[in-house]
């Protein structure tokens, strides 16, 4: 038996288990499971996917472990579940009948909003690191697949605004890349108690994406290629 098996459960940063100390019958699934979960994501963020045991995540609940295998297979089932659960928040800002007239634009806006709050979550480091584990290839291709979902709702949304006018025209790919990549970012940097809220860093991390860093009433900046042409053209006009 290793060294990490033996050692007693860790007690990490309080949370809420809806388990009591005292034995008491089950009820309320639902919001056990997502304790687990939650649990799960606070330990993997703070001690690593491979440094985090499921004694650990059930001595934090105060459960035994079968209950905790009672709600999920394995730790590697565990951290997808992590990953699904910070995933809601952004795929219902892609839901687009829940604001069917807003411009693309808009929606793009409110989509940066859920995403910021999801990687600010405590299942951010779970969706920015989950790929980074060593994964079944099963659970890998499911990790891509989730993040594929993502990143082609960003592009969709790209396209839409395009085309009702209410984004510039850019490439869908890459913009969508620079987006996602700048979001996954703050969970190297963001937190709770040193940073700005999530709803302030998405307005400004928004204003960057839509206005950019040229000052408001500043012209657009002529291409070089543009000037050079027109001073040609201004000097073979000369007499």
């Amino acid at each position: 038996m290793s060294d990490a098996s033996r050692r007693p459960p860790r007690s990490y940063s309080a949370s809420q288990s809806p388990w009591p100390a005292r034995r008491v019958p089950a009820r309320d699934r639902d919001a056990k499971r997502e304790a687990v979960i939650r649990a799960a994501a606070r330990a993997f963020s703070k001690h690593g996917f491979h440094n985090t045991s499921i004694d650990d995540i059930a001595g934090t609940l105060n459960v035994s472990k079968p209950t905790v295998y009672y709600y999920v297979a394995n730790k590697e089932q565990l951290l997808v579940e992590c990953f699904v659960a910070g995933l809601e928040l952004i795929r219902a800002a892609l839901d687009h009948r829940q604001q069917p007239r807003d411009s693309a634009a808009a929606q793009l806006r409110r989509l940066v909003g859920h995403y910021v709050q999801a990687i600010a979550s405590d299942y951010g480091w779970c969706m920015v690191r989950a790929e980074d584990q060593e994964l079944s290839p099963e659970m890998s291709r499911h990790i891509k697949a989730m993040k594929s979902e993502i990143d082609q709702g960003i592009r969709r949304l790209l396209r839409a605004g395009i085309s009702d006018g209410s984004i510039r025209d850019c490439d869908p790919k890459m913009t969508a890349f620079a987006i996602a990549g700048s979001l996954n970012w703050i969970a190297h940097w963001y937190r709770s108690d040193q940073s700005l809220s999530p709803a302030a860093i998405a307005t400004a991390f928004a204003s960057t994406f839509f206005d950019g860093l040229t000052p408001a009433g500043t012209p657009a900046r002529v291409s070089q290629t543009k000037k050079s042409a027109a001073l040609r053209q201004r000097r073979a006009l000369r007499p």
